[in-house]
């Protein structure tokens, strides 16, 4: 049963493989640059890689306008690479998630070349036509770049729907064809030994686009269908879903346990923002407790911020007011009235803040996504336009382009980052391997504990109550075993009493951090926890 479900203690790492490692001089990562660095992340305790979109591509949208869904990106290699890729990682016990992008198409690809073209073409009605505008509930994802979810297509004489942007026209996903489209390009990837896939804009996908023609008739069926083909195709395979919707909704999308293997966790994230805004746990509290009981083969992914925007639009606009006040002061660190276009080190600035967030996102219950960099304290780069902001080339060494690749400065995908506190001179993983107390090492040794405890991916779990408004402590229990985990998340020492003698704890064994804990009696302990501190603590028991 467990290894059916091992993505309950997993540990994803998000790759974006053209911004990783170059390996042939053109500027440009690539699936062998990627191999040449599985070692590392191993290393890092990683059991699983999730790839950002590497299909062939429009190049207008980091990858997911996407033009043929069955290869590889020229200048990312070949299909030869990346089963090699698959192999070698596999070798090291780790898995592959790859990114399933079947809400939209570039407008450059085939499909709706041809439906442009010909309204009798058997790819007309995978799309969304119509005369004129149709007024929809749903806006454009990118308000600001975007005015409109349609727009007039010269050659079809009609308009489109496009939820993103004007050049990702919306896939029809109520039509039968799309699904069966769907379903092949799916077992087209798992033939090659991937873990499962990660379905991009899931809600967005089997929702209407305003039109009868477009809405499907049963739309978690839709992923059912997904779910069920994964299980016939390919043993433990899984459904990752992107879900960005509010708590009430989020069950659906788990089904009873035949939607949806796993959910990104937009909630928690959300509060978890708000929380370390005001440098108080309640925020984080009342979130972990409105999330709803999902099937027990459902499991939520933990994530800091992804390769998009950090977005903020659960939280209502004074709440998001006062995130930005605290880690987006200036209006160009902002993008869609909604979210925070940096990455975490420079939008969190203290170290010790930011090792606080690691130890939360890797014992909260459910299982940690990493993104790529954030394990050395990559910045970014405000530069650059919109989400580009945060998908800078990873910095290997203090070498030319930080070991990035051999190219010429101006052949880069994109400019390293070379000024500043968070140049590549200064923030690298080879200055970070030697120097045990340093952000790599510490998030490395977090994540190789994290592996051996069970607890924060399977167990139950409950919140354990304090008297300073500063302190998130929650145990998390699994077949007669349990971990605490405490997290000052202001930047004041406390002190405390933490009663455990609900759990007949008799001492509690240091598993992470430098919390200090004192046992008085019967389960109780005195708690020292400095600014940002934070420890996971091994309960042992003990029968009165």
């Amino acid at each position: 049963m467990q290894n059916n479900l091992w993505y309950k203690n997993a540990v994803i790492y998000a790759v974006d493989v053209d911004r990783f490692q170059d390996s042939n001089g053109d500027g440009i990562g690539d699936f062998q640059g990627l191999i040449s660095r599985l070692d590392y992340i191993s290393d890092l305790g990683v059991t699983c890689i999730w790839l950002l979109p590497f299909f062939p591509a429009a190049g207008r949208d980091n990858g997911y306008d996407i033009t043929n869904y069955y290869g590889v990106d020229e200048h990312l290699g070949t299909l030869a690479d990346f089963i090699e890729f698959v192999h070698k990682a596999g070798e090291r016990g780790i898995r592959v998630l790859v990114d399933l992008v079947m809400n939209h198409t570039s407008d450059q690809h085939p499909w709706f070349q041809a439906a442009r073209r010909d309204k009798d073409s058997r790819y007309y009605s995978y799309y969304v036509w119509n005369d004129s505008p149709v007024t929809v509930t749903k806006e454009t994802i990118f308000p600001g770049e975007e005015a409109s979810v349609w727009t007039y297509d010269e050659i079809a004489g009609e308009y489109y729907h496009h939820l993103f942007y004007h050049h990702q026209p919306d896939l029809n996903v109520a039509c039968a064809e799309v699904q069966e489209e769907i379903h092949r390009v799916f077992d087209f990837w798992l033939s090659f030994g991937i873990a499962g896939v990660r379905v991009d804009a899931a809600p967005h996908m089997i929702e209407s686009k305003g039109l009868a023609r477009t809405k499907p008739r049963d739309p978690h069926g839709i992923l059912k269908d997904l779910r069920q083909l994964a299980e016939t195709r390919k043993a433990h395979a899984i459904l990752l879903g992107e879900s960005d919707v509010p708590p009430e909704q989020l069950v659906e999308f788990f089904g009873d346990g035949d939607e949806f293997h796993m959910l990104f966790n937009f909630f928690l994230n959300n509060y978890l923002f708000l929380a370390l805004a005001r440098q108080e746990a309640e925020p984080l509290a009342k979130v972990m407790r409105m999330l709803p009981s999902i099937h027990e083969v459902g499991q939520w992914a933990n994530f800091l911020r992804n390769l998009d925007e950090v977005d903020l639009e659960q939280l209502n606009e004074t709440e998001r007011d006062e995130v930005y006040k605290a880690f987006a002061p200036s209006e160009h660190m902002r993008i869609f009235d909604r979210g925070i276009r940096r990455r975490i080190a420079p939008m969190l600035g203290d170290e010790r803040l930011r090792k606080l967030v690691f130890s939360l996102i890797l014992s909260l219950p459910g299982t940690p996504v990493i993104i790529y960099g954030d394990e050395i304290g990559l910045g970014d780069d405000l530069n650059e336009k919109g989400r580009g902001a945060v998908r800078v080339p990873m910095a290997w060494n203090s070498e030319a382009n930080g070991g990035f690749s051999t190219a010429s400065t101006e052949k880069l995908i994109q400019p390293v980052i070379s000024r500043g506190q968070f140049s590549y001179k200064k923030i690298n993983v080879e200055n970070q391997k030697s120097d045990k107390d340093s952000f790599l090492n510490t998030v490395r040794h977090m994540v190789n504990v994290h592996k051996n405890c069970e607890e924060f991916g399977w167990g139950s779990w409950h919140i354990v109550q304090t008297e300073c408004p500063s302190i998130l402590i929650h145990v998390c229990e699994w077949k007669g075993h349990a971990i605490v985990a405490l997290h000052n998340l202001c930047n004041k020492k406390c002190r405390f009493e933490l009663d455990l003698s609900h759990h007949r704890a008799e001492k509690l064994e240091c598993l992470v951090g430098d919390v200090m804990a004192e046992v008085t009696t019967n389960g109780h302990f005195n708690i020292q926890i400095d600014p940002y501190g934070y420890g996971w603590f091994r309960i042992h028991k003990k029968e009165w």
